[in-house]
C-alpha cells in the first residue's frame, strides 16, 4: 500500500513538472522563437513544438497510469504466494547466492533498492511463485535458476 502510494506520488510529481513546463517554460521558448522571424527554417521554434508535442503525450500516459493505479484492488493480491509488493527471496542454484528482490509496478523499479517490475523477465517469473518453486528466467546474458525460499507479502505474511 505504501508502494502504491509511492507510484501515486513519483506520477503526480512528474505530472507536475510537465504542466509547469507546458504552462510557463515553452511558451516561452516559442515566443522567443516567434520573435526570430521566419518559422519555416526556425531549428529553435520546431525544438520547441516537438517538445510540447512529447511532453503532452506523456501527460497522457501518467493520467492513464494514475487512473490504473487507482483501480488496483489491494485486497486481490495473493496472500499465499508472491504478487505486488512481495519481497521474494531466491537461491541462485548455480552459486548458492540468495538474492531478495520486491515486486513492484513499474514507475517503482530500482535496482539499487532491488525494486524489479513485475513486467519484467525476473518479476514475470516470480509472479504467483511460491515457497519452494524451481524459476527459470531468461534474461539477455543468459538463464538464471533460481529456488524460492521466503516471500513476504504486501500484507506482511511470512511465508517460509
Amino acid at each position: 500500500m505504501d508502494l502504491l502510494r509511492e507510484a501515486r506520488r513519483k506520477l503526480e510529481e512528474e505530472a507536475q513538472r510537465i504542466e509547469y513546463e507546458l504552462r510557463v517554460t515553452l511558451p516561452k521558448e516559442i515566443q522567443k522563437a516567434l520573435g526570430q522571424g521566419d518559422l519555416s527554417e526556425n531549428a529553435e521554434y520546431e525544438a520547441a513544438k516537438q517538445r510540447q508535442s512529447t511532453l503532452h503525450a506523456r501527460l497522457k500516459q501518467i493520467q492513464k497510469r494514475l487512473a490504473d493505479l487507482s483501480r488496483i484492488d489491494v485486497a486481490s493480491i495473493p496472500k499465499d504466494r508472491a504478487g505486488l509488493g512481495s519481497e521474494v527471496t531466491v537461491e541462485n542454484m548455480e552459486n548458492g547466492e540468495e538474492l531478495t528482490y520486491t515486486l513492484v509496478i513499474p514507475e517503482l523499479a530500482d535496482g539499487n533498492r532491488s525494486f524489479v517490475s513485475m513486467a519484467s523477465p525476473v518479476g514475470k517469473a516470480l509472479m504467483n511463485r511460491r515457497v519452494g518453486d524451481a524459476v527459470t528466467i531468461s534474461i539477455p546474458r543468459g538463464t538464471l535458476e533460481y529456488e524460492v525460499r521466503r516471500i513476504v507479502t504486501l500484507f506482511g505474511d511470512v511465508l517460509g
